[in-house]
């Protein structure tokens, strides 16, 4: 079996991916991949990976094929939650992001020992980042949620590495939360495994909330007329129908953090930059891009 764990980051695509893809559920599963819904195995496996460090029963993987409602394992299974590495506490807590990730990462191996993982992971600018998550615990200020560390020191690609350190088998498909509307398409594929241009319903449904409607109205009437646009194409039209009718209440970002200047918001875009260019030449890591 071929497993995807779709595991984050937090607040990148808060559930939108899964949601089309479930959407599809049907289609994928005559193509042989199986979407289930996230109350079917969320709660079970948070259990599963909270009681991993006293061992795992040698029966888990059947039991959670079975809590899924398979009798026998899919060609390929889609797993999602931006839970997998931890609660948004843990997100950027100490100054690393996800310290958990390895050890999660190597539970997922143990549980699916003869099946093959592939992970998919958004990264997302730490300017942004930061701020949204903070939000979603109880600390009242950044230093205190890092630890004292300068988040001009975290770099996403520190956690890539330790997941390849330890587990370096599990390919990892990593695309910046930024780009996604212009990579939408290929991400929903390259996830469900199917080949370019195989339509999707709710392909464009990250577009809608971005676009204007009228925009949209023109954008879907363009692609109506030019039938059979290869990905880069449609990245293409998409950037240019943004760039004209991108609705900016919905895209713009508040950044209110004490301290956090515009300066700082500038460097730690640069620094941002310099990682991701660091992530797309390592080993094992496919790199989506526009």
């Amino acid at each position: 079996m071929q497993l995807v764990l779709h595991a984050g980051a937090h607040i990148t695509d808060e559930d939108r991916l899964l949601k089309c893809l479930t959407a599809n559920q049907q289609m994928l599963s005559e193509r042989g991949t199986e979407v289930p819904f996230p109350k079917d195995y969320r709660r079970l496996l948070r259990d599963i990976l909270h009681a991993a460090s006293n061992g795992l029963a040698p029966d888990t993987r059947e039991v959670l094929m079975d809590a899924l409602g398979y009798d026998a394992a899919p060609e390929r299974l889609v797993l999602s939650n931006p839970g997998f590495f931890g609660t948004p506490k843990m997100a950027a807590s100490g100054g690393e992001f996800y310290t958990s990730a390895a050890g999660r990462t190597q539970i997922f191996r143990e549980i699916f020992a003869r099946d093959e993982i592939e992970m998919f992971f958004a990264i997302c600018n730490p300017a942004t980042f930061l701020p949204a998550i903070m939000a979603q615990t109880k600390f009242d200020s950044l230093p205190a949620y890092l630890g004292g560390t300068d988040p001009r020191e975290m770099r996403w690609s520190a956690m890539i590495e330790r997941v390849r350190a330890a587990i370096p088998d599990i390919p990892i498909t990593v695309w910046c939360n930024e780009d996604t509307p212009l990579i939408w398409g290929q991400i929903l594929r390259e996830m469900a495994g199917l080949e370019p241009g195989v339509p999707l319903t709710g392909e464009h449904a990250l577009l809608r909330e971005i676009m204007t409607p009228a925009g949209m109205t023109r954008f879907e009437s363009y692609l109506e007329q030019h039938p059979g646009m290869t990905e880069m194409q449609k990245r293409r039209v998409i950037s240019a129908f943004l760039d004209k009718f991108a609705n900016d209440e919905a895209i713009e970002e508040e950044l209110d953090l004490p301290g956090w200047t515009e300066e700082m918001v500038d460097e730690l875009s640069d620094l941002y930059d310099e990682d991701v260019f660091r992530i797309g030449r390592m080993p094992g890591i496919t790199l989506l891009s526009p």
